[in-house]
């Protein structure tokens, strides 16, 4: 029906295009595409079985009870629905739209495993969050009793933001540094707008900080202040800087004009977006228009930066991967857009060093095939010898995957543990680290992971600082 109502709109307006101005015929399109929306996340919700064992429910890290609001969706009972979803997940307009679904709830929808196509939980999850923002049933944030104790967090990605939120609604004081200017940390700078818009990200820092949490920006712990200067400010600490450190090829011709980073890559094109002034964007050492783009990696940031540079209007974009495509890391859902946006697989290759003097001109792709088994059970990658060829390209995108920073010795801290990957070594639920009141949650415990896990990372640790400071405040009162 709604589709229909949309054709007739566009038969009137042709009809009659003096009689009506653009931003009349935007606010009817508006409201004939929200009812078409409304119609498809009613019908798509309708689809759920209700099984006795949901498994999409388990699936999900945050086990956000998704049949029950399915059904409310379907009955059209949308607010509830809302209230359902956001009682177990911070952000679910962000994880509706960011989630690799394909791999967690979706993937595990017993109508999926039947062969009937999986109901489009993600797609639900979005619509329904953003309608309680279009009327104004996200509820702002008012603790009942504000407290005295302060906690300072360090990180303003979705974990530091997820725990920023659970705690300040308890009342606490709550203060957040972060190293950028603008808080929200991958999702803000790393994540592709096409993907995450930025107003979604933006609406919920601004929520935080109208419901009283204060952001430090442009603050470099270890540089701008030091780690002992936050311990010695605030009653407890969290530390949820996420992985930055790019793992780095060690190849001739690496250093060449033209080979870079996918994290430099991404910022500047989400910088851009933010009407930033980029100069490495500007002056194309970070802007893929009009060249051929060679992206190494196959998890989710190399598929980043694949869609990104094809939005840029490459000439042409390839991702190698030294694996084949049942192995690929990243969501095949993503893999499957990028092909259909135009980019170019080339499976079980990897790069034996870079061509070019000044600039780089073309990658030297060495073929591989699957050998046996490694430890985890997944097929070792081996160089076939002979095989190399030179791929052209003008610009090269290292998606190689992030490891943790050296915290200890970047921030001069003693007796803060780490484990032998780097990452901080953590209690699992409560984030305890080795020193009293510093807790830790995300990446720089898991290792590079999921959005979704560093929101339930956040939500979990957040109860336990809150245990850690009653517990505290008691013994004080004896």
């Amino acid at each position: 029906m709604a589709v229909q109502k949309m054709l007739k709109f566009v038969d009137v307006d042709r009809s009659m295009p003096e009689k009506r101005s653009a931003g009349e015929r935007r606010a009817d399109f508006d409201e004939i595409y929200a009812q078409y929306a409304k119609d498809k996340a009613e019908e798509q919700a309708s689809r759920c079985s209700q099984c006795g064992v949901p498994y999409c429910q388990s699936h999900c890290p945050l086990h956000n009870n998704i049949p029950d609001w399915l059904r409310l969706t379907a009955e059209g009972r949308l607010q509830e629905a809302y209230e359902i979803s956001q009682a177990t997940n911070t952000f679910p307009e962000i994880c509706g739209r960011i989630c690799p679904q394909d791999r967690l709830c979706e993937g595990n929808c017993v109508i999926e495993q039947s062969g009937h196509g999986t109901v489009t939980i993600g797609s639900v999850e979005k619509y329904i969050t953003d309608t309680a923002w279009e009327n104004g049933w996200v509820k702002p944030i008012a603790p009942a009793q504000e407290r005295s104790e302060s906690v300072g967090i360090i990180g303003a990605g979705p974990g530091g933001l997820a725990a920023a939120d659970m705690l300040r609604r308890e009342g606490m004081q709550v203060t957040v540094y972060d190293r950028y200017d603008r808080a929200g940390g991958l999702l803000t700078y790393g994540i592709p707008g096409f993907k995450l818009e930025k107003d979604t990200v933006m609406q919920r820092i601004e929520q935080l900080e109208q419901g009283g949490v204060e952001f430090v920006l442009n603050c470099t712990v270890g540089d701008d202040i030091s780690f002992d200067a936050i311990r010695g400010k605030h009653d407890a600490v969290l530390i949820a800087t996420g992985v930055y450190k790019t793992r780095d090829l060690t190849a001739p011709g690496v250093d060449l004009n033209g080979v870079v980073r996918a994290i430099d890559y991404l910022t500047a094109s989400n910088r851009k977006s933010f009407g930033d002034d980029v100069p490495e964007f500007d002056s194309g050492e970070l802007n893929a228009e009009g060249k051929k783009v060679v992206v190494i990696g196959g998890g989710d940031t190399a598929m980043d930066c694949v869609r990104t540079a094809i939005r840029q209007g490459a000439d042409s974009v390839k991702c190698l991967y030294r694996r084949d495509r049942a192995n690929m890391p990243g969501s095949q859902r993503e893999v499957a857009n990028a092909e259909e946006e135009g980019a170019e697989f080339v499976w079980l290759s990897a790069p034996k060093g870079f061509a070019g003097e000044g600039d780089v001109t073309g990658v030297e792709v060495q073929k591989m095939h699957l050998g046996a088994p490694d430890a985890t059970g997944r097929q070792t990658p081996e160089l076939i010898e002979g095989s190399e060829y030179i791929e052209e390209a003008d610009l090269v995108i290292k998606a190689l995957g992030f490891e943790p920073e050296d915290l200890p010795k970047l921030w001069g801290v003693e007796g803060l543990e780490v484990t032998r990957w780097g990452t901080i070594n953590a209690a699992f639920e409560t984030g305890q680290t080795s020193l009293d009141g510093v807790f830790a949650v995300g990446d720089i415990v898991r290792g590079a992971s999921l959005v979704v896990w560093a929101i339930r990372d956040g939500r979990d640790s957040s109860k336990a600082i809150l245990d850690y400071l009653n517990e505290t405040a008691s013994m004080a009162a004896e």
